[in-house]
């Protein structure tokens, strides 16, 4: 079997694995014949994995994230009952391990985000890895709905009850409609959308057809959509994947509506809900007032190329 073959079988018998690197995750963002995966393997047990989106330029191969994917970094399935020593010791070995796989692999550039439940990458620094922190925001737990509203703040709360009295709640907004309105709606801020429209209806398949995404909107009474998200969820958490709002209407409230109440339409499916984080100043301070706990969770790289050596470095000092 090679390493994909092995690691769809995976896949199919081990739900721990976040949504974001399942193998028809990465068939979708990535296209089945633009990823593999790396496996570290114990008896004849896969204990660890590194899905990888593999790019060409320049003659240079590389790996980096896909669109819409906020984290598919190594996977480790621990033992149970392990010492933190233990751990410590355990990771180390992994991860010496898929490095020394990442370097067979001849590439150019490495670049992929961890999922923030990777707390040390430190065996990655020691083999000349770079590492940039980011954070996400995660309502630990989603089961009781009123200690969740009672926890967002009131700027929240004030906004949601002034929607609840202009929009109506809808569920399944289809793929057309949904890419159609996040569309018109970063043009009136004269922004371009970031994913491809193919990558996207392919994503919205694939979910619906697992019971493991949901589009919901708010619409008043002349049809007019103020805000959707499109969410998608594994056995631990749901992640906000995609917001729409439209500027037109980013004062009705809708946007914090539809936030509680995906809440309590998953409440009974997950245990936590990520609202994917964000660098930017005002997207960080709106997730924060939902009572969310901040992430942090790793980008990790390395230029393995002098030609993405010099175009890091030549990016490192005008970003500086």
């Amino acid at each position: 079997m090679t390493n994909k073959e092995k690691y769809r079988e995976l896949c199919s018998i081990n739900k721990d694995i976040p949504i974001f690197s399942r193998d028809w995750w990465m068939d979708a963002v990535c296209g089945q014949d633009n990823w593999d995966v790396l496996l570290v393997e114990s008896d004849g047990e896969i204990i660890a994995s590194l899905p990888y989106y593999i790019k060409k330029r320049w003659n240079l191969r590389y790996i980096t994230q896909p669109q819409l994917t906020q984290s598919n970094g190594i996977w480790i399935k621990y033992p149970e009952g392990q010492k933190y020593e233990k751990k410590l010791s355990y990771e180390k070995k992994i991860m010496y391990e898929m490095i020394e796989q990442i370097k067979d692999l001849k590439i150019g550039y490495y670049n992929q985000n961890f999922h923030y439940s990777i707390s040390n990458w430190l065996p990655f620094y020691w083999k000349g890895f770079r590492q940039t922190t980011r954070y996400t925001y995660v309502i630990e737990d989603i089961s009781d709905i009123e200690n969740v509203f009672k926890n967002f703040d009131y700027s929240k709360k004030k906004n949601i009850n002034k929607a609840r009295k202009t929009v109506r709640i809808k569920y399944d907004l289809s793929a057309q409609e949904f890419y159609e309105h996040h569309k018109m709606t970063l043009n009136k801020q004269n922004q371009k959308i970031s994913y491809s429209q193919n990558i996207f209806y392919e994503l919205y398949r694939s979910v619906y057809e697992r019971g493991c995404g949901k589009t919901i909107y708010a619409i008043d009474d002349n049809e007019i959509i103020h805000a959707a998200l499109f969410v998608v969820w594994d056995n631990k958490s749901a992640y906000d994947l995609i917001s729409t709002i439209d500027p037109d209407y980013r004062n009705s409230g809708a946007s914090s509506l539809l936030i509680y109440e995906i809440i309590n339409f998953l409440r009974d499916k997950v245990r936590k809900f990520d609202f994917e984080g964000s660098m930017i100043e005002s997207v960080e301070n709106s997730f924060r007032k939902f009572g969310a706990i901040q992430k942090a969770y790793f980008n990790i790289n390395k230029s393995f190329s002098f030609t993405f050596k010099l175009i890091n470095s030549i990016k490192y000092f005008i970003e500086s």
